[in-house]
């Protein structure tokens, strides 16, 4: 049966998803999901042990990503970067996920070996130098993620663009920069050298103008899409703007008469099978129908990523484990606490009416079994 009991004696039945997979990726757009990682929920996987990772349904994730015509952003903030994935676990991710070639795949480089507390900028620097390394010989692109110990560090705005133009000098591919806005990680506060995000702007587009041939793009995770569009007009030609935009992503990827974004979104680990399908709309030209796709989807993704917005991993996993990507519902770091009972009975309900339960009977089920005993 595939109705779900939900607390307060509301009861749900689940439709089942009919979307078809695409050819292959999108030809109008680039997209990336930024896929999470699975839990072995065997192992210890507590608050600050090292992470360790269920490898074979992690990879087959990816593969399910890749299907629907999405590439894979690896080692991204979903997949716990500075919330439980250690850095051991992230280079062997990156080195597993790349080999697979099932897909484009970009990578993130951060400075996340480093212990907490005070750095220099030169062991920063050694940081970001390290991770380039490894994920150019991993064979995947590099993402350049924002550093929690650079924001630390940088005294002003020059000490971030000393840092960023050494590391372009340094790649031997296009990487893509990464703005992180302060809803994602607090931590960030002041980035790229201001709180004014009017004058960070400046240097960002300082830094890309300095070498553009270098810069395949930047993800903008701010949630402010009037800025965004902003930035992406200011862009020199061919540099991208990969919206990070998890509230606006289906206007801003459509775009206007002056240009659109491409995508590198967190929520595309959610609903990669209607993501799939939009882009296929939006190539045919058929734009009513990709926005028909994708206006259910917004709901759910406001409500995955709402506050306190880094708790949004939790979501998404929880979507992973009922839809089959996973057999149960534990996270490395135990974050599977970081939402509650309401929030994930509002999640089921979002999810179904966008359309994401491919075996709703599989679905039903094991979201009964969690209100069982996590509601009795």
């Amino acid at each position: 049966m595939s109705v779900v009991n939900l607390p307060g004696g509301r009861r749900l039945t689940l439709s089942a998803s009919t979307w078809a997979k695409p050819a292959g990726p999108p030809s109008s757009r680039i997209a990336y999901a930024a896929a999470h990682v699975v839990a072995d929920p065997r192992a210890e996987n507590a608050p600050g042990e090292p992470a360790a990772l269920d490898w074979e349904r992690t990879l087959a994730f990816r593969r399910h990503l890749w299907s629907h015509g999405l590439g894979v952003a690896e080692a991204m903030d979903t997949a716990q970067r500075g919330m439980g994935l250690d850095y051991a676990a992230t280079r062997e991710l990156i080195r597993r996920s790349a080999a697979e070639k099932g897909g484009p795949i970009v990578a993130g480089v951060a400075t996340d070996q480093l212990p907490p507390g005070q750095v220099t900028l030169e062991q920063i620097r050694a940081a970001y130098t390290e991770q380039l390394g490894d994920v150019l010989t991993a064979g995947a692109a590099p993402v350049l993620m924002c550093s929690r110990h650079l924001a630390s560090a940088a005294r002003d705005a020059d000490d971030y663009l000393g840092i960023y133009r050494d590391l372009l000098e340094k790649s031997d591919k296009p990487v893509v920069l990464h703005w992180l806005g302060t809803a994602f990680d607090p931590a960030l506060e002041g980035y790229w050298g201001s709180s004014d995000v009017d004058k960070a702007t400046e240097t960002v587009l300082e830094l890309i103008n300095s070498n553009p041939a270098k810069v395949d793009g930047i993800k903008v995770s701010l949630l402010d899409a009037d800025h965004e569009i902003g930035l992406r007009r200011r862009l020199p030609a061919g540099v991208r703007l990969y919206t990070g935009d998890d509230f606006n992503y289906p206007q801003l990827i459509r775009g206007d008469e002056q240009g659109y974004s491409d995508a590198l979104l967190g929520i595309f680990a959610a609903i990669a099978p209607a993501a799939g399908a939009a882009f296929a709309a939006l190539d045919r030209g058929d734009l009513d129908e990709y926005d028909g796709i994708f206006a259910p989807t917004v709901p759910l993704s406001r409500h995955i990523f709402k506050k306190p917005t880094f708790w949004y991993k939790t979501g998404i996993v929880f979507l992973a484990w009922l839809t089959g990507h996973q057999d149960h519902f534990t996270m490395v770091g135990g974050l599977q606490s970081g939402r509650s009972v309401p929030h994930f009975a509002t999640l089921i309900e979002l999810a179904d009416a966008a359309g994401l339960f491919p075996d709703p009977d599989l679905s039903a089920h094991r979201a009964n079994r969690f209100f069982e005993v996590m509601a009795g």
